[in-house]
């Protein structure tokens, strides 16, 4: 599964502000050891159910410290029995973009 996710915090008064909490979720997100990538709008990453959305609660988390409230917008592509979808989604766009298809 991927899951693309954007979390910040909302109604507090976060030290360093919304690019200090979105750095500390992004970096519980790193540190899984899971697939990711960072965009300007979301974070992307891969695993199984599971471990996914644990490192997603764990990532709202980070971001929430300091805030009474906190934003998700989460998005996922589920499909069991594959791996390496990550890059190889883009992979096959960017196939077809060179090929002129």
């Amino acid at each position: 599964m991927i899951v693309a996710f954007s979390v910040s915090p909302a109604g507090g008064d976060s030290e360093g502000g919304v690019s200090e909490a979105v750095s500390r979720a992004i970096r519980v997100v790193r540190d899984s050891g899971l697939p990711n990538s960072t965009n300007a709008m979301f974070t992307n990453v891969e695993g199984e159910w599971d471990e996914v959305m644990d490192v997603v609660k764990r990532a709202v988390e980070a971001a929430g410290e300091g805030s009474p409230r906190v934003s998700l917008v989460l998005k996922a592509d589920i499909r069991p029995g594959y791996d390496g979808q990550l890059d190889a989604k883009v992979e096959r766009v960017e196939q077809r973009l060179e090929g002129g298809a």
